[in-house]
């Protein structure tokens, strides 16, 4: 049953899914700029519909086994049963709160991108139990988990699609932005630079200088005879 499962390496096993894209814990994803058309809610809700019919089913066929009835060896067995267990618990956890992500944000590339990966690993352990149940399983076991793995395929084909268009028409935005923002910043007129002319032949200015204020004259002061002696007699004027 290589065929079914597309892998041609070894078989993948529980540890592809266990703590793998698990949506819980993560921060809610930025709010989008931009209205999303109606063209593309409409073709996400399509794939997102089929991939939880394709869950919902698988979860179904994937109780019905009876792996402790094939005819293999017990660590076989075991290893068969983990796979299940590991599927059953993305199925019922990691998945729907990744649709959910996308839901709210239905061109949210990181959210589309990580429910491409956890498809992408699904598909993968499916694909094994597929294969197991096709060599020790009943035939309608084999064909019921066939239809779930194609329709895995199905969805995994369509999100790969829609992540090569979303990114193109980001890149394409991302140009146009750059192109806009180019355009308006040539638009803008430069401001024009102060000019200073020197001009050498202009003689240089002389410095200020301040002015003392002038100071008063002493007042005379009558002549006093020194101690001990008598003045000298005044001669007094002559007539006219």
């Amino acid at each position: 049953m290589a065929a079914a499962s597309g892998q041609s390496g070894p078989a993948p096993d529980a540890s592809s899914l266990s703590g793998l894209y698990s949506a819980q814990g993560r921060p809610a994803p930025a709010q989008s700029a931009q209205p999303v058309s109606y063209a593309s809610v409409s073709q996400l809700n399509g794939i997102l519909s089929q991939l939880e019919a394709s869950s919902k089913s698988a979860q179904a066929d994937l109780a019905k086994l009876r792996i402790e009835r094939w005819k293999t060896d017990a660590n076989s067995k075991k290893q068969m049963l983990a796979n299940i267990d590991s599927i059953q618990r993305n199925l019922e956890g990691a998945l729907p709160e990744i649709i959910a992500q996308l839901r709210g944000q239905p061109e949210d590339l990181p959210t589309t991108f990580k429910l491409y990966r956890n498809l992408d690993a699904l598909y993968d352990v499916v694909g094994n139990v597929v294969d197991g149940t096709g060599a020790f399983g009943s035939k309608d076991d084999f064909q019921s988990l066939a239809n779930d793995l194609s329709g895995f395929e199905s969805t995994r084909k369509q999100l790969a699609e829609r992540l090569e268009n979303l990114s193109s028409a980001k890149e394409a935005e991302i140009v146009r932005l750059r192109t806009d923002l180019r355009t308006a910043q040539a638009a803008i007129p430069a401001a024009p630079a102060k000019k200073i002319v020197v001009d050498d032949n202009e003689p240089p200015k002389k410095p200020v200088v301040k002015k003392k204020p002038a100071a008063k004259p002493a007042t005379p002061s009558p002549t006093t005879a020194p101690a001990g002696q008598t003045p000298p007699p005044q001669t007094p004027a002559k007539p006219q």
